[in-house]
């Protein structure tokens, strides 16, 4: 069974038609989702939103889009320092007052966890589950320096067996670790990536019944430049187009 996940487009739409370009031009899947976070940042929200739903893509909500979806104070995302803070404060502003009610409705509705049985629910395979942070909440960083015992923990709590695969975003930076049979995979970002590649980055899952699980992380160049420029003619902060082209570089917001 061979599935895409992709996650944290970040209203970037360009990254997107990128990275469906690149998926549908390989082999067929077996199963597409995201794993949230579809709007911050960038200037298309509603595009972003209407893609997915086009393209009839299932997934989660990440705390970006659940906290726009409510109104809530602010997007529950990690500043550094006081500048990351306002930046972070302005782009939830701006998608707040240009997200439509109708974008606004969809990211209500996302679930927050998908389980998925590849081989069936009537069969004791592996699982694939999904999350944008963690089990608990959509705003908790599961960075690849946490330790074997805090995941052994996140499998335990989210009843994970050996050869499950948890699946997780919010970083922006993609990772993969085993920790007591169980696979850990953060999918990195579609439209914000972190790790200092500008490049768009999604994740194929390869999944066989005798627990071997294969990960692959695809990188796709887009037109970063053209990206960026639409984010300085918006009222965006020019900073998250140094951001795109730098592929976090700066540092500036989660």
């Amino acid at each position: 069974m061979r599935y895409a996940l992709l996650s944290d487009i970040h209203a970037n739409l360009p990254a997107l038609d990128a990275v469906l370009a690149d998926m549908k031009a390989r082999a067929a899947f077996d199963g597409t989702y995201h794993l949230g976070d579809l709007v911050g940042y960038a200037p298309w929200p509603n595009e972003v939103v209407a893609r997915m739903q086009a393209e009839g893509i299932p997934g989660i909500s990440g705390n970006y889009d659940s906290t726009v979806a409510t109104g809530y104070k602010h997007c529950g995302c990690r500043y550094e320092d006081p500048r990351q803070a306002a930046l972070s404060h302005e782009s939830f502003q701006w998608t707040l007052d240009h997200a439509s009610d109708k974008s606004k409705q969809y990211l209500g509705a996302l679930p927050f966890r998908l389980d998925i049985r590849p081989f069936g629910g009537h069969v004791s395979g592996p699982a694939l589950r999904l999350v944008h942070g963690n089990h608990s909440l959509n705003t908790v960083y599961v960075t690849e320096d946490r330790s074997d015992e805090f995941l052994a923990a996140m499998a335990e709590q989210m009843m994970a067996r050996t050869g499950d695969i948890i699946c997780f975003g919010h970083t922006h930076k993609p990772w993969h670790r085993v920790v007591n049979g169980v696979h850990f995979v953060n999918t990195g970002s579609v439209g914000r990536p972190k790790d200092g590649d500008p490049r768009a980055g999604y994740v194929l899952l390869d999944i066989v019944a005798d627990l071997a699980v294969g990960v692959t992380f695809v990188r796709v160049a887009y037109d970063v430049e053209a990206a960026a420029r639409k984010i300085m003619e918006s009222s965006l902060p020019n900073e998250f187009a140094d951001f795109l082209r730098t592929g976090g570089a700066p540092a500036t917001t989660r």
